[in-house]
């Protein structure tokens, strides 16, 4: 048997199988959550991911996490859907903090410095590669039930993610559109 030769020409089914490579989506929403968990509790991205497949979800379902130290950890690739906000996973790209849930069991905006620093950086970078996206919070996402064309406390599926994503964005120099 003799050596490949790297020049010759190969059919495909000679070639040997490439990396799956995704194309990226159209995204139209940067949305933001939170883990729901306790105020300083540590999780990190493979806690989140296998819950995520005990749910019986392929794979975590954001595109980025943030530590509570401010680490920004990989999730699901870009490319991919993510499994957020039922209705919205094929457009849009998700950040999750971890916390949201303070002392008292309630939700709550618990994000420490080195996390709204990180969750800056990382809406600045979307918006910037995205900048048709919206940006919002999980809850603005539920359903206009009395189609006043505004989604009040009233009518917020979720707490997530215990803060509002616009007038925080407007506050740090990020338009949410």
């Amino acid at each position: 048997m003799g050596v490949a030769n790297p020049r010759r020409q190969q059919t495909p089914a000679q070639r040997p199988p490439q990396p799956y490579a995704l194309t990226m989506r159209n995204i139209t929403l940067i949305a933001v959550h939170c883990t729901a968990t306790l105020a300083g509790r540590p999780f990190n991205v493979s806690a989140i991911r296998n819950m995520h497949i005990a749910q019986g979800w392929s794979d975590i379902g954001y595109h980025k996490l943030i530590g509570l130290d401010g680490e920004i950890w990989d999730g699901r690739p870009e490319a991919a859907a993510g499994a957020h906000i039922k209705g919205h996973n094929a457009e849009s790209l998700a950040v999750c903090y971890v916390g949201g849930i303070g002392a008292d069991g309630r939700p709550a905006d618990t994000r420490t410095p080195a996390q709204l620093v990180a969750l800056k950086f990382v809406l600045q970078d979307w918006s910037c590669r995205f900048p048709d996206a919206i940006i919002r919070g999980h809850r603005d996402m539920s359903p206009d039930r009395n189609r006043d064309g505004r989604v009040t406390r009233d009518e917020w599926l979720k707490d997530c993610p215990c803060f509002d994503v616009r007038d925080w964005c407007r506050s740090v120099g990020i338009d949410p559109r």
